[in-house]
């Protein structure tokens, strides 16, 4: 069996990120490296097929999923698994944790201006942040960070991916 079916086939029917390492256990004849080459050449001819789908590098694996420009008409169907959208206060939240990592609820809620407390219950909850560690502080408060979940949610295969803090200016007034 050639080396990219496998690969397609075991990307295709994971519903999360898979790493090389772990698409190589499909076969025995498989190392990382060799999974590594048959991806490229995957996305290689997707590319130039224009396929509706492509293999999109997530935390530490890949994944197959849908080129962004055919959401409009997937959104049609309910049988089509989406994303749940999350509120303004979970993104803003996120976005505090992702760039002050590891940060306590005090320092989230004295950046926003409001209580987090149920905005970080909920984040837990989907698996976009997680207690990475207490302060040394006056009770030891609670420190949170982003998980593999988050990078995976926003598309993005490190925290280096995310924009600077200088580019956040300029997207934001391009959107106005």
């Amino acid at each position: 069996m050639k080396a990219t079916r496998i690969v397609e086939a075991v990307l295709f029917a994971s519903e999360t990120p898979l790493a090389p390492a772990e698409i190589a256990r499909a076969s025995g004849d498989l190392s990382a490296k060799e999974v590594e080459q048959a991806i490229a050449e995957l996305c290689q001819e997707y590319e130039e097929e224009d396929r509706a789908f492509q293999i999109y590098p997530l935390g530490d694996g890949y994944q197959i999923l849908s080129r962004p420009e055919y959401a409009p008409y997937l959104e049609r169907f309910d049988s089509v698994t989406r994303t749940n959208k999350l509120s303004r206060a979970a993104l803003e939240t996120l976005a505090i944790i992702a760039y002050r990592q590891p940060v306590s609820r005090l320092d989230i809620e004295d950046l926003r201006g409001v209580n987090a407390a149920g905005v970080l219950r909920n984040l837990q909850e989907r698996g976009l942040i997680e207690v990475v560690d207490r302060a040394e502080g006056l009770g030891r408060p609670l420190l949170y960070g982003t998980t593999g979940r988050f990078l995976d949610h926003f598309g993005l295969r490190s925290l280096e991916d995310l924009p600077r803090p200088e580019e956040l200016q300029i997207a934001l007034r391009s959107g106005e």
